[in-house]
Protein backbone atom coordinates (compact mmCIF):
# COMPACT_ATOMS: atom_id res chain seq x y z
CA UNK A 1 0.00 0.00 0.00
CA UNK A 2 1.41 3.46 -1.15
CA UNK A 3 2.47 5.53 2.10
CA UNK A 4 1.04 8.93 1.33
CA UNK A 5 2.50 11.00 4.55
CA UNK A 6 5.26 9.44 6.45
CA UNK A 7 5.53 10.48 10.12
CA UNK A 8 8.89 10.54 12.11
CA UNK A 9 9.49 11.32 15.62
CA UNK A 10 12.76 11.83 17.37
CA UNK A 11 11.99 14.42 20.27
CA UNK A 12 11.62 17.18 20.92
CA UNK A 13 10.75 17.16 16.57
CA UNK A 14 7.92 15.26 15.09
CA UNK A 15 7.82 15.20 11.17
CA UNK A 16 4.61 14.93 9.21
CA UNK A 17 6.47 14.18 5.60
CA UNK A 18 4.08 14.59 2.37
CA UNK A 19 5.21 11.50 0.51
CA UNK A 20 3.81 11.95 -3.51
CA UNK A 21 6.92 13.31 -4.76
CA UNK A 22 5.98 11.40 -8.22
CA UNK A 23 2.47 13.88 -7.96
CA UNK A 24 4.06 16.56 -6.70
CA UNK A 25 2.38 15.80 -3.09
CA UNK A 26 -0.52 17.15 -4.49
CA UNK A 27 -3.40 15.52 -1.94
CA UNK A 28 -7.05 14.28 -2.11
CA UNK A 29 -9.13 12.76 0.89
CA UNK A 30 -6.85 10.18 2.18
CA UNK A 31 -3.74 12.45 2.52
CA UNK A 32 -6.76 14.93 4.42
CA UNK A 33 -7.31 12.54 6.60
CA UNK A 34 -3.84 10.94 6.95
CA UNK A 35 -2.59 14.51 7.82
CA UNK A 36 -5.44 15.04 9.94
CA UNK A 37 -4.79 12.28 12.13
CA UNK A 38 -1.08 12.68 12.27
CA UNK A 39 -1.11 16.36 13.77
CA UNK A 40 -4.36 15.68 16.23
CA UNK A 41 -1.72 12.52 17.48
CA UNK A 42 1.54 14.58 17.50
CA UNK A 43 -0.14 17.63 19.68
CA UNK A 44 -1.07 15.72 22.25
CA UNK A 45 2.29 13.59 22.71
CA UNK A 46 4.00 14.89 25.61
CA UNK A 47 7.81 14.56 24.64
CA UNK A 48 7.20 16.44 20.91
CA UNK A 49 7.93 20.14 21.45
CA UNK A 50 7.71 21.41 17.67
CA UNK A 51 5.70 19.49 14.86
CA UNK A 52 7.78 20.37 10.88
CA UNK A 53 5.64 20.10 7.84
CA UNK A 54 7.48 19.20 5.16
CA UNK A 55 7.66 16.89 1.74
CA UNK A 56 10.10 14.56 -0.22
CA UNK A 57 10.73 15.95 -3.71
CA UNK A 58 11.01 18.57 -5.57
CA UNK A 59 7.51 20.04 -4.95
CA UNK A 60 6.32 20.91 -1.63
CA UNK A 61 2.47 20.63 -2.57
CA UNK A 62 0.67 21.17 -5.80
CA UNK A 63 -2.73 21.41 -4.08
CA UNK A 64 -5.81 18.81 -5.05
CA UNK A 65 -4.42 15.88 -7.35
CA UNK A 66 -6.05 15.52 -10.49
CA UNK A 67 -7.87 12.17 -9.67
CA UNK A 68 -9.18 13.73 -7.16
CA UNK A 69 -10.49 16.73 -8.70
CA UNK A 70 -11.89 14.20 -11.97
CA UNK A 71 -13.90 12.89 -9.16
CA UNK A 72 -15.46 16.27 -7.89
CA UNK A 73 -16.76 17.16 -10.95
CA UNK A 74 -19.41 14.45 -10.79
CA UNK A 75 -20.20 15.66 -7.11
CA UNK A 76 -23.07 16.82 -6.33
CA UNK A 77 -23.41 20.60 -4.35
CA UNK A 78 -23.73 18.99 -0.77
CA UNK A 79 -21.12 16.47 -1.46
CA UNK A 80 -18.76 19.27 -2.38
CA UNK A 81 -19.83 20.89 1.00
CA UNK A 82 -19.06 17.71 2.58
CA UNK A 83 -15.65 16.59 0.86
CA UNK A 84 -14.34 20.64 1.35
CA UNK A 85 -15.21 20.25 5.22
CA UNK A 86 -12.17 17.56 5.15
CA UNK A 87 -9.88 20.23 4.09
CA UNK A 88 -11.16 22.72 6.05
CA UNK A 89 -10.39 20.33 9.33
CA UNK A 90 -7.39 19.02 7.89
CA UNK A 91 -6.13 23.18 8.40
CA UNK A 92 -7.28 23.80 11.41
CA UNK A 93 -5.74 20.63 12.71
CA UNK A 94 -2.69 22.24 11.87
CA UNK A 95 -3.20 25.62 12.75
CA UNK A 96 -5.08 24.67 15.92
CA UNK A 97 -2.31 22.49 17.06
CA UNK A 98 -1.11 23.04 20.15
CA UNK A 99 3.12 22.89 19.51
CA UNK A 100 4.61 25.14 17.03
CA UNK A 101 3.79 24.14 13.36
CA UNK A 102 6.84 24.92 11.28
CA UNK A 103 6.53 24.70 7.25
CA UNK A 104 9.79 23.85 5.34
CA UNK A 105 9.17 24.55 1.79
CA UNK A 106 11.84 22.91 -0.17
CA UNK A 107 9.94 23.42 -3.87
CA UNK A 108 6.69 25.50 -5.52
CA UNK A 109 3.59 25.13 -3.05
CA UNK A 110 0.24 26.43 -5.41
CA UNK A 111 -3.26 26.01 -4.32
CA UNK A 112 -3.88 23.99 -1.41
CA UNK A 113 -0.20 23.93 -0.97
CA UNK A 114 -0.09 27.60 0.15
CA UNK A 115 -3.07 26.62 2.20
CA UNK A 116 -1.18 24.20 3.94
CA UNK A 117 1.99 26.71 4.72
CA UNK A 118 -0.50 29.80 6.00
CA UNK A 119 -2.01 26.80 8.42
CA UNK A 120 1.72 27.00 10.27
CA UNK A 121 2.94 28.76 12.93
CA UNK A 122 5.72 29.47 11.18
CA UNK A 123 7.65 28.83 7.58
CA UNK A 124 11.11 28.38 5.98
CA UNK A 125 11.04 28.41 2.56
CA UNK A 126 14.72 27.77 -0.51
CA UNK A 127 15.27 30.67 -2.40
CA UNK A 128 13.81 28.63 -5.31
CA UNK A 129 10.71 28.12 -3.86
CA UNK A 130 7.35 29.64 -5.58
CA UNK A 131 4.07 30.15 -4.09
CA UNK A 132 0.71 30.69 -6.13
CA UNK A 133 -3.05 31.22 -4.94
CA UNK A 134 -4.01 29.09 -8.77
CA UNK A 135 -7.34 28.41 -7.90
CA UNK A 136 -9.10 31.34 -10.27
CA UNK A 137 -6.90 29.70 -13.47
CA UNK A 138 -9.65 26.60 -12.74
CA UNK A 139 -12.41 28.89 -12.28
CA UNK A 140 -12.59 28.14 -8.63
CA UNK A 141 -11.73 30.03 -5.93
CA UNK A 142 -9.40 29.42 -2.87
CA UNK A 143 -12.27 29.39 -0.07
CA UNK A 144 -11.16 26.96 2.00
CA UNK A 145 -7.75 27.91 2.69
CA UNK A 146 -8.88 31.89 2.66
CA UNK A 147 -8.94 32.42 6.43
CA UNK A 148 -5.55 30.43 7.19
CA UNK A 149 -3.69 33.12 4.02
CA UNK A 150 -5.90 35.94 4.96
CA UNK A 151 -4.24 35.67 8.39
CA UNK A 152 -0.70 35.54 6.85
CA UNK A 153 -1.05 38.17 4.36
CA UNK A 154 -3.77 40.40 5.02
CA UNK A 155 -6.69 41.42 2.78
CA UNK A 156 -4.43 44.11 0.50
CA UNK A 157 -2.08 41.43 -1.27
CA UNK A 158 -4.89 39.01 -1.47
CA UNK A 159 -6.92 41.05 -3.71
CA UNK A 160 -3.85 40.72 -5.85
CA UNK A 161 -2.54 36.85 -5.58
CA UNK A 162 -6.14 36.15 -5.16
CA UNK A 163 -7.50 37.10 -8.13
CA UNK A 164 -4.11 36.96 -10.35
CA UNK A 165 -3.10 33.62 -9.63
CA UNK A 166 0.27 35.00 -10.09
CA UNK A 167 3.37 33.06 -9.31
CA UNK A 168 5.53 34.33 -6.41
CA UNK A 169 8.85 33.83 -5.29
CA UNK A 170 9.74 32.94 -1.20
CA UNK A 171 11.09 36.60 -1.29
CA UNK A 172 8.17 38.19 -2.37
CA UNK A 173 6.50 34.98 0.32
CA UNK A 174 8.50 36.50 3.66
CA UNK A 175 7.29 39.99 2.35
CA UNK A 176 3.94 39.24 2.26
CA UNK A 177 4.12 37.82 5.89
CA UNK A 178 3.44 33.91 4.63
CA UNK A 179 6.70 32.88 5.17
CA UNK A 180 8.99 33.86 8.38
CA UNK A 181 12.31 33.05 6.58
CA UNK A 182 14.13 32.29 3.19
CA UNK A 183 17.12 30.08 3.10
CA UNK A 184 19.57 29.82 0.37
CA UNK A 185 19.71 25.78 0.32
CA UNK A 186 17.39 23.28 2.15
CA UNK A 187 20.42 22.70 4.56
CA UNK A 188 20.74 26.47 6.17
CA UNK A 189 16.47 25.95 6.25
CA UNK A 190 17.08 22.98 8.29
CA UNK A 191 19.90 24.95 10.48
CA UNK A 192 16.94 27.61 11.25
CA UNK A 193 14.20 25.29 11.79
CA UNK A 194 17.15 23.43 14.69
CA UNK A 195 17.71 27.55 15.68
CA UNK A 196 13.52 27.83 16.10
CA UNK A 197 13.37 24.01 18.02
CA UNK A 198 16.21 25.16 20.60
CA UNK A 199 13.97 28.49 21.35
CA UNK A 200 10.82 26.50 22.03
CA UNK A 201 12.28 24.25 24.12
CA UNK A 202 13.67 26.96 26.01
CA UNK A 203 9.57 28.09 27.36
CA UNK A 204 6.92 26.26 29.47
CA UNK A 205 5.38 24.13 26.78
CA UNK A 206 2.12 24.83 28.55
CA UNK A 207 2.68 28.65 27.66
CA UNK A 208 3.26 28.06 24.31
CA UNK A 209 0.46 26.17 23.42
CA UNK A 210 -1.36 28.58 25.95
CA UNK A 211 0.21 31.87 23.59
CA UNK A 212 -0.95 29.59 20.21
CA UNK A 213 -4.81 30.00 21.79
CA UNK A 214 -4.38 33.67 23.38
CA UNK A 215 -3.52 34.70 19.59
CA UNK A 216 -6.39 32.83 18.54
CA UNK A 217 -8.83 34.42 21.10
CA UNK A 218 -7.32 38.42 20.63
CA UNK A 219 -6.38 38.71 17.19
CA UNK A 220 -9.17 40.78 15.62
CA UNK A 221 -11.13 41.17 19.07
CA UNK A 222 -12.09 44.92 20.32
CA UNK A 223 -10.16 45.96 23.60
CA UNK A 224 -12.85 45.84 25.45
CA UNK A 225 -14.05 42.43 24.44
CA UNK A 226 -10.24 41.13 25.47
CA UNK A 227 -9.59 43.19 28.21
CA UNK A 228 -11.29 41.07 30.64
CA UNK A 229 -10.20 37.72 28.98
CA UNK A 230 -6.35 39.06 28.81
CA UNK A 231 -6.57 39.31 32.83
CA UNK A 232 -7.76 35.85 33.28
CA UNK A 233 -4.85 34.62 31.00
CA UNK A 234 -2.14 36.14 33.15
CA UNK A 235 -3.77 35.57 36.19
CA UNK A 236 -4.38 31.93 35.24
CA UNK A 237 -0.39 31.17 33.81
CA UNK A 238 0.85 32.99 37.14
CA UNK A 239 -1.02 30.64 39.45
CA UNK A 240 -0.36 27.79 37.57
CA UNK A 241 2.51 25.29 38.32
CA UNK A 242 4.44 25.88 35.28
CA UNK A 243 4.12 29.78 35.88
CA UNK A 244 5.33 29.26 39.70
CA UNK A 245 8.34 26.94 38.51
CA UNK A 246 9.09 29.79 35.63
CA UNK A 247 9.27 32.78 37.97
CA UNK A 248 11.17 30.69 41.09
CA UNK A 249 13.91 30.01 38.34
CA UNK A 250 13.84 33.52 37.22
CA UNK A 251 14.03 34.58 40.36
CA UNK A 252 16.40 32.06 41.60
CA UNK A 253 18.63 32.83 38.92
CA UNK A 254 18.69 28.45 37.50
CA UNK A 255 16.91 27.37 34.30
CA UNK A 256 13.41 26.17 34.80
CA UNK A 257 12.54 22.60 34.74
CA UNK A 258 11.95 22.49 31.84
CA UNK A 259 14.93 23.77 30.11
CA UNK A 260 17.02 21.57 28.31
CA UNK A 261 20.22 23.27 29.46
CA UNK A 262 23.43 24.23 27.77
CA UNK A 263 24.49 21.96 24.60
Amino acid sequence: METLITIDVAPPVGRVVLNRPDLHNAFNDVVLHEITEAFAKLGHQPDVRVVVLAAEGKSFCAGADLNWMKKMVGYSFDENVKDAQGLVKMLRTIHDCPKPVIARVQGPAFGGGVGLVAAADMAIAVESATFSLSEARLGLLPAAISPFVLEKIGPAAARRYFLTAERFSAVEAKRLGLVSEVAATAEDADLWIDGIVDAVRACGPEAVAACKALIRDVWGQTLDHVAGLTARWIAERRASAEGQEGMKAFLEKRPPSWSPGPK
